[in-house]
């Protein structure tokens, strides 16, 4: 078997170049999703269920495309259709979404229809996201692996602020914040047409510059042959993984929580702690959710720069744990912070974690799954690490919710404590 070689800087930059539209589209879910239901006129106490299609479409269609695209061989390569195809599909979904209130249908049949786009909207993204891990892992050296994965966690951030800002830019040029009740604001939008011409062309620009290898080639430099790659089951394959692949999920676990119930409250919480309203018929709770976009762009500028000090770290399980510690005092500290200047800092802490998250797990799993095979369909389910907490959280979410007071911003000290139970699993890992 040959070693991987080398590749340049911008060989494994255009690996992962199209990953900055994708996660543009993803910040724009992320980052709206609660404010848009809300908007519809969903409750706060049911809104983590509508939380539950991301995740989900994730446990289901990554694990698909892992699989299927490890069998694929054709002349455009063998991930990069499924790329292609899920970024297309993402397009066409982000220009529907967002006028989910616009055509004029009763609350129910909106949130309905709301509900039907955001789970194509997943699925889509998900497809497309999945690819840019496997093309690392089929074409990346061990050596190189974490300087490939720190590239793609750049990009992730860099379009996570891309994605957050939009709202917030778009009201400063004049859009109109506001709406007519059950109407998502032009600001909302506008972002998601943006981001959806970008996504594009991101992803054709990494579909032009990026060549697979060939059949012959790949089995050169990969320890398993293809047939034996096409003969074991998703149950087969999870008996068979390195524990390495469940002790780094047990902290995913509780690191994706976590994050779940950011993602889902932290607009009300926002809100409430610094403009004293949670109704999204209000110009201080439109005003609210823009800042909210703000801090998340500051949370992944936090993220690029803590990223960049990763590395300098001798010891990674400690590098990952302190990154978790700090996180979660950042989740800790929204519902103290009453000044929206003052909330910088608890975002810039989560960018800490966020930064972990995104780049640590990855390169600990693909190091060990070396000799195993079945790259994509292990990454795809190992994405479950990410999908399975988010969902039981999500059904959880509305309980909680209410044994915490019915306060949304009390909703971020249970995502620090899940951060901080996180940064005490990472101990179990073996390196």
């Amino acid at each position: 078997m040959k070693q991987k070689p080398d590749l340049s800087f911008w060989k494994l930059w255009n690996l992962s170049f199209g990953f900055f539209g994708v996660q543009i589209a993803y910040a724009l879910q992320s980052g709206n999703i609660s404010r848009i239901f809300r908007t519809l006129g969903a409750d706060p106490h049911s809104l983590s269920f509508f939380w539950i299609l991301p995740p989900l479409m994730g446990i289901l269609v990554q694990p698909i495309v892992g699989t299927l695209s490890d069998r694929t061989w054709t002349r455009f390569g063998r991930r990069i259709p499924y790329l292609f195809l899920g970024a297309a599909a993402a397009v066409a979904v982000m220009c529907l979404l967002p006028n989910a209130g616009s055509f004029g249908m009763a609350v129910g049949t909106a949130l309905i229809f709301g509900l039907f786009a955001l789970m194509l909207l997943d699925t889509s993204i998900n497809m497309a996201m999945q690819p840019f891990k496997m093309l690392v892992g089929d074409m990346v050296n061990e050596k190189q692996k974490a300087k490939a994965y720190s590239i793609q966690s750049f990009l992730c951030n860099a379009g996570s602020i891309v994605g957050f800002l939009f709202p917030y830019i778009f009201a400063a040029i004049g859009l109109s914040n506001v709406a007519a009740e059950g109407v998502v604001p032009d600001t909302v939008i506008w972002s998601f047409y943006i981001g959806a011409a970008i996504l594009i062309i991101c992803v054709i620009y990494t579909t032009l510059k990026v060549k697979e290898w060939t059949p012959q080639e790949y089995r050169e430099y990969n320890p398993v042959s293809e047939e034996k790659e096409e003969s074991a089951n998703w149950i087969t394959l999870l008996k068979n993984a390195p524990s390495t692949f469940w002790k780094v999920g047990l902290v995913q676990f509780f690191c994706w929580a976590g994050m779940l119930y950011m993602w889902t409250y932290v607009v009300d919480a926002v809100s409430e702690t610094v403009w004293g309203t949670i109704d999204p018929a209000t110009s201080d709770y439109q005003e609210a959710a823009n800042w909210t976009g703000v801090l998340y762009a500051i949370q992944a500028l936090g993220s690029v720069v803590w990223a960049t000090l990763l590395p300098r770290f001798k010891n990674v399980k400690i590098a990952y744990s302190i990154s978790l510690v700090l996180g979660g005092l950042g989740f800790l500290l929204i519902p103290f912070c009453p000044d929206k200047y003052l909330q910088i800092i608890p975002f810039l802490l989560i960018g800490c974690g966020w930064a972990a998250m995104l780049a640590m797990p990855f390169t600990i799993v693909t190091n060990a799954l070396q000799g195993y095979g079945h790259m994509g369909a292990y990454l795809g389910l190992f994405n479950g690490t990410i999908c399975v907490p988010q969902i039981v959280a999500a059904i959880c979410g509305g309980t909680i919710l209410s044994l915490v007071g019915h306060h949304q911003s009390t909703m971020m000290i249970v995502a620090g404590v899940s951060f901080l139970i996180a940064s005490v699993c990472v101990g179990v890992i073996k390196k």
